[in-house]
C-alpha cells in the first residue's frame, strides 16, 4: 500500500551547491554558469532563459561525457538512507528539480528514487547541440508532481516536498508538508517546516512528525 510519496529537489538539497556547477567544470563555463544561476536566485532571469543560457556550453558534448562526469558530483550524506526510510514508510520518493534530466536518471538509478523530471539538451548525432529540446519551470516541476501523485493514487495532502529555493516555492504550496531545507528566505517562508545540516536524514524527524498526522487510505 502505498501511503504517499515525498518530492526531493536535487540542487542544493542532494547537491551542496549545483549539479550544473559541478558540470561547468566539464564544458569549461563555471564562470558563466554561477553568474547564470545567480541571476535565477535573484530573479533576474527566467528558469527558461537560463537554460537557454546554460545549453550554450554543451554544444559538441556527449551525453556519455556527461554521465561520466556524475561519478564525482558533490552529493550530501544520507541520500540512500533516507530513501530506504521512505520505502519503508510506503513512501515514494520522487525527484522533482529543475536540474538537467540526465542528472534525475542518473540519481534514480544510483539511489532507487522512483522517477524524475527536468529540462531536456538536445541531441543531434550523438552529441548536444547546444539548443534546449525540452523546457522544463518551476510552475512545470508543481504539475509534476500533481501528475505523479495522480499516478500513484495518494493525495496531494499525503505528499511533501523537500528543496532549498525559489524553484521550490509552487510546489511547496500544493503539498501536505514542506520542508525547507538549508534554504533561502524565499523557500523558508513558504515552508511548513525547517531543518539545517549537512545530512539529508536530517529531515527524517520533520517527515515523522508529518507522517503522524496522515491518515491511512481505505482500500
Amino acid at each position: 500500500m502505498i501511503r504517499g510519496a515525498v518530492f526531493f529537489d536535487v540542487d542544493g538539497t542532494l547537491t551542496p551547491t549545483s549539479s550544473g556547477q559541478h558540470l561547468a567544470e566539464l564544458v569549461g563555463n563555471a564562470k558563466e554558469i554561477a553568474q547564470i544561476q545567480a541571476g535565477y536566485g535573484a530573479g533576474t532571469l527566467s528558469s527558461d532563459e537560463s537554460c537557454v543560457l546554460e545549453a550554450r556550453g554543451w554544444a559538441s558534448r556527449t551525453p556519455a561525457e556527461a554521465q561520466a562526469f556524475l561519478e564525482s558530483m558533490p552529493l550530501v550524506d544520507g541520500i540512500a538512507e533516507t530513501v530506504s526510510w521512505c520505502r519503508a514508510h510506503s513512501l515514494v520518493p520522487v525527484l522533482a528539480t529543475l536540474a538537467w534530466d540526465f542528472v534525475g536518471t542518473y540519481l534514480c538509478s544510483r539511489f532507487g528514487f522512483d522517477r524524475a523530471c527536468g529540462p531536456r539538451l538536445q541531441i543531434v548525432d550523438g552529441r548536444y547541440s547546444g539548443e534546449v529540446a525540452e523546457q522544463f519551470d518551476e510552475n512545470a516541476k508543481r504539475d509534476f508532481a500533481v501528475r505523479v501523485a495522480a499516478e500513484v493514487g495518494v493525495d496531494l495532502r499525503h505528499c511533501a516536498a523537500i528543496g532549498d529555493g525559489r524553484s521550490d516555492v509552487p510546489l511547496f504550496g500544493v503539498v501536505g508538508c514542506a520542508i525547507a531545507l538549508n534554504a533561502t528566505p524565499e523557500a523558508r517562508a513558504a515552508a511548513s517546516a525547517t531543518v539545517n545540516g549537512s545530512d539529508l536524514h536530517a529531515v527524517v524527524p520533520a517527515l515523522s512528525a508529518w507522517l503522524e498526522t496522515i491518515a491511512l487510505p481505505v482500500n
